[in-house]
């Protein structure tokens, strides 16, 4: 009879995985887990700040649902434990995670100008513990763009150091996504010096400025500097853009990265936003294992 170390040796194989050790962990396969998770982000389903996102994301077959803590409309409504409360009894109920916290509306009011997202940042990490959720997005793009401010690539320094402890304490992780190189975020996230704080990596926003985003992804992960990803295409399922995701995958496998793929967009013009991301889950889901 064939082991079944050697029928994962033979799959693998199949499947292009030079290493079995980046591809499975025995413990993974002894307590039902998969090494990736599969979510969607609230505000691409057209759910941002809104419940509803839940149901969507059961209709969807996704694993979780990224959502955002919210906006000064609503006063970041996430800082509610009400709402935690919907959210949590919301996950129960249909059995999908709250699988990630994104602090979206530092794209309008942003953290390297204005000290009321002192604030925020501070109290998502609360958030996130209260949610059982360990990564928090923060994004810098629009009016919180770095690049090319290395004035306010130094406030953002400054106040992540400030934060950052609070962060390890809760043992959660500040992710930063950026229009930034890996170079960059390396200066960011080194000169904050906390294993906290890392690159939320989003392979389209970084294939649009450019870069080689599977050298990337590699020289990151080697650092132990990717905490999420973020599979995006723009008017396009994905696996029908300019992303190759089977090099993804092979850099992804070089760096035995393991945690959830958020998908972001990835809609044809015209098309369903449910059947388009069941659609999209059941790529990642085969491109990724």
């Amino acid at each position: 009879m064939i082991s079944r170390r050697s029928a994962l040796q033979k799959t693998a194989a199949m499947m292009g995985v030079t290493s079995l050790a980046s591809f499975f962990r025995p413990e993974d396969a002894l307590a039902g887990r998969s090494r990736f998770s599969v979510g969607a982000c609230d505000w691409s389903i057209g759910k941002s700040s809104d419940i509803g996102a839940m149901e969507l994301g059961r209709r969807m077959g996704l694993d979780g649902i990224q959502v955002n803590m919210g906006n000064l409309a609503n006063e970041m409504h996430l800082r509610q434990p009400e709402v935690q409360r919907q959210y949590k009894d919301a996950a129960r109920k249909l059995g999908v995670q709250i699988g990630g916290l994104a602090l979206g509306e530092l794209n309008n009011v942003p953290y390297k100008a204005d000290d009321r997202t002192d604030r925020w940042v501070s109290e998502s990490i609360d958030v996130a513990k209260a949610m059982g959720v360990k990564v928090i997005l923060l994004a810098f793009f629009n009016k919180n763009d770095l690049r090319n401010d290395p004035d306010g690539q130094q406030v953002v320094i400054r106040k992540l150091k400030g934060v950052a402890p609070k962060a390890e304490k809760a043992g959660i992780i500040l992710g930063i996504e950026s229009y930034l190189n890996a170079a960059d975020h390396l200066k960011i996230t080194e000169a904050v010096g906390s294993r906290n704080v890392q690159v939320y990596y989003d392979v389209r926003n970084s294939s649009d400025m450019g870069y080689d985003i599977y050298e990337e992804i590699r020289w990151l992960g080697k650092e132990k500097q990717i905490c999420e990803f973020h599979f995006k295409e723009y008017d396009a399922l994905l696996g029908g853009g300019i992303v190759d995701f089977r090099e993804v995958r092979a850099a992804v496998d070089e760096i035995a990265w393991r945690g959830w793929i958020q998908i972001e967009s990835s809609i044809p013009k015209g098309a369903d936003t449910v059947e388009s991301y069941v659609a999209n889950r059941a790529y990642v889901r085969k491109m990724m294992g």
